[in-house]
């Protein structure tokens, strides 16, 4: 194969060949400008990957300088691999989600199993085991195209494929479908990992001399510039642009994974970290310029795949399973002879410098001397401008009206087929959710728990977020969405830690689109800070576009917290005929951005639900208290569809129960209003008074013996249900539109 000749600086300059890259001609400018001279192909390479929005944040670094990010448990907050939190007895949980949207759209499978393998590695990179996955899925309608069907049932499995393979359950996780996503499905993966304090690890490059050295999988031409094709608009024209996509390789990942946690206890290490978006020249600038030191390389040595690869491609390459660690001089072979034992590439590439640049060497040459600062942390900053849209305006200005129903059961049934409300058992069956045997909370309640072995405690994790609050109403819907993470996980028994976030939105450079990012993250921000859960690390995905059509604004929320014993482990389904069934929490006549609104209009309008903060932790708070004073039998929160939904619910695990309860006020308001900070609680009869006086929730019904959900209106009934006709409704819609 021969080798390209690479444009010369003058006539990268002249036929504007940076724009092809993503750049802009100011910010060749500033490239210019910082190097003194034109920059040669792969420097401008180099900067055109670490100065994209994926890499540098340039837009949104502002909007995520608002998150609270301290708390008294957080032992490592934003800008490593990944958030890490105390959790007592000199241990901690380390956590992150991160996106991979675009790969996805065009190439699924692949797509969504790279992106299950690079948020692996930036758990074990810090040091840490990981011991569960979670996801967080947007596609359009499941009946709108054979397209849409397709890149559901390849997503799924390239997630399964790969998490199953590396032997991680994934434990929880959710799903929506809605038109928006119909040509940019939103595919965010997070991981949680378990770690001791001594152990946590930095990406870091630093002491002059010290040997920097590549570990794991030969780099390939697959992913380059992939970070760039992260950071724009997807169109007609994306399809040209699958060789950016990654191919993962998951048992390879568990060789590096296993290594990679047997040097982390060695002391010659001084710093690792994953060769993720952007490839090589992300982690050595980045771990360069974090330590304030260099780095020097010698690409010749570089482990490749293909040949004739040039600096430029070395580089550039998103190749999976790769790993950069910078190790003490003369003790290099310590850390060859671990990876040997796992038959992974382990090679001494260059070395620490105190010059803080970035030297590339090829061929005897120099082909890159860029400083290590200007790739990582001086990339340009834009304050986008920002104007709330018209629609926005328009919603607000309506009325709230409460929809008119006559037939209460047929509604219900309805609701339970809607996919976003329907089983998701289709999907998580296809995940091993029980390997390393740990899972004590299984998919399908409000939050995966899983033990730690050899204590008392366990982890609830979750992710959540209503994306059509977020769009009717960025600020409140931001809120609802910490919220009602931290809902599920005080259903679950735990007290929440902290989030990690990722922010899926459109394109920034539309006013629009960047005020739905400010107002959202302001939202985040005011719940993190009243309910104690700072942010500790994430991701944001722009550019969530096809065509010009944008994705509803979807900051995801991954959430973990602390159950101090696993006796307070709490989940959704009804235990016991004669146990009391309360509702805690104010229903109001809210239907905007509903599921009820959705099936009744097709679309969503009108004002988001009202979330009262201070009114939340003060019911997160009665709830736990009750659940850790052994007062709750089940514990479930309202979310989508309402009470009903949540009813029918709790009673499809409810092996054979039924459920009688009297509703007052409104009774489609009572059975279908998505008003926020409610619970739906069961309690044995025996701690009634002790639990009403803790929580002051409102007593409604009845666990019965009769599989059956009679729901009454001040004392008429309104619906009369067998639980069997709820459950084929819930579980059989998606497989059912699937064939």
């Amino acid at each position: 194969m021969s080798l390209k000749l690479e444009p010369s600086a003058e006539q990268i300059k002249q036929e504007e060949i940076y724009k092809s890259m993503g750049m802009t001609t100011e910010e060749f400018a500033m490239v210019e400008k910082i190097l003194g001279r034109l920059p040669n192909y792969t420097e401008l390479g180099l900067f055109s990957v670490m100065w994209s929005e994926h890499c540098s944040y340039k837009t949104s670094k502002p909007v995520l300088k608002r998150f609270p990010t301290t708390g008294e448990r957080v032992l490592m907050g934003p800008g490593e691999g990944a958030g890490v939190v105390d959790i007592g007895d000199e241990q901690a949980v380390v956590f992150k989600i991160e996106s991979h949207n675009h790969p996805s759209a065009i190439e699924p499978y692949q797509g969504a199993a790279t992106g299950v393998g690079g948020i692996l590695r930036d758990i074990f990179s810090m040091g840490a085991r990981p011991i569960a996955m979670l996801n967080s899925l947007r596609f359009g309608e499941l009946d709108s195209s054979a397209r849409t069907q397709y890149l559901f049932k390849e997503i799924v499995a390239g997630i399964a494929g790969y998490g199953n393979c590396i032997g991680v359950p994934t434990v929880a996780g959710e799903i929506y479908f809605d038109p928006c996503y119909e040509g940019n499905p939103l595919v965010n993966a997070m991981c949680v990992g378990l770690i001791d304090h001594k152990d946590i690890q930095k990406g870091q490059a630093k002491g002059t001399g010290n040997t920097v050295m590549y570990v794991g999988a030969k780099t390939g031409r697959d992913g380059i510039h992939g970070a760039t094709f992260a950071s724009e608009e997807l169109t007609e024209a994306s399809e040209e642009k699958r060789p950016a996509v990654q191919v993962g390789d998951p048992f390879m990942e568990k060789l590096l994974l296993e290594a990679c946690l047997e040097v982390v206890k060695s002391d010659a290490l001084i710093g690792i970290q994953d060769m993720g978006a952007a490839g090589l020249i992300s982690s050595s600038s980045e771990m360069a310029s974090k330590a304030g030191y260099g780095i020097e390389m010698n690409l010749d040595l570089v482990p490749q795949r293909e040949t004739g690869m040039t600096p430029y491609e070395m580089m550039l390459s998103e190749s999976q399973e790769r790993m950069l660690l910078v190790v003490q001089v003369g003790r290099e072979d310590e850390i060859k002879k671990i990876f040997k034992k796992y038959d992974l590439d382990c090679v001494a590439v260059g070395k620490v410098t105190d010059d803080k640049m970035v030297r590339l060497f090829h061929k005897g040459e120099i082909a890159a001397e860029v400083p290590a600062d200007a790739l990582a942390e001086d990339a340009p900053v834009y304050h986008m401008p920002s104007e709330e849209p018209a629609y926005y305006r328009e919603f607000q200005a309506m009325e709230s009206k409460v929809p008119e129903i006559t037939n209460y059961e047929e509604t219900l049934v309805k609701l339970l087929k809607q996919p976003t409300v329907a089983s998701k058992e289709w999907v998580y069956d296809q995940y091993d959710y029980m390997v390393r045997t740990n899972t004590v909370v299984a998919p399908g309640s409000d939050a995966g728990v899983l033990r730690i072995r050899g204590t008392r405690k366990a982890l609830a994790m979750t992710t959540d977020c209503n994306a059509r609050y977020i769009y009717l109403d960025p600020e409140t819907g931001g809120k609802i969405a910490v919220a009602e993470a931290a809902r599920n996980i005080v259903c679950s028994g735990a007290e929440p830690l902290a989030i990690t976030d990722c922010l899926n939105f459109g394109n920034p450079q539309k006013p629009e689109i960047f005020w739905q990012l400010e107002k959202s993250a302001d939202g985040m921000s005011a719940a993190c800070t009243e309910l104690k859960t700072p942010v500790i690390g994430g991701n944001v995905s722009l550019y969530n576009e096809t065509n010009g059509t944008a994705v509803y604004p979807t900051p995801v929320v991954g959430m973990v917290g602390l159950v101090k014993d696993i006796d307070h482990i709490t989940t959704q389904s009804f235990k016991q005929a004669g146990d009391f069934i309360y509702v805690l929490g104010e229903t109001k006549d809210e239907f905007g951005g509903s599921e009820l609104q959705k099936l009744l209009e097709g679309q969503i309008s009108g004002k988001s639900p009202e979330i009262d903060l201070a009114v939340e932790a003060k019911y997160q708070k009665a709830v736990l208290d009750a659940i850790q004073a052994g007062l709750v039998a089940s514990a479930h929160d309202l979310a989508e569809g309402g009470l009903a939904v949540a009813l029918a619910e709790s009673l499809i695990d409810a092996k054979g129960l039924g459920a009688k309860v009297d509703v007052t006020g409104n009774p489609v308001s009572a059975l279908f209003s998505e008003s926020q900070s409610r619970f739906l609680l069961t309690v044995k009869k025996e701690h009634q008074s002790e639990f009403e006086k803790l929580t002051g929730a409102t007593l409604i019904g009845e666990v019965t013996e009769e599989p059956l959900l009679q729901m009454l209106h001040n004392g008429a009934t309104i619906v009369n249900t067998p639980v069997e006709t709820l459950e084929s409704a819930w579980r059989g819609a998606i497989p059912c539109l699937l064939n």
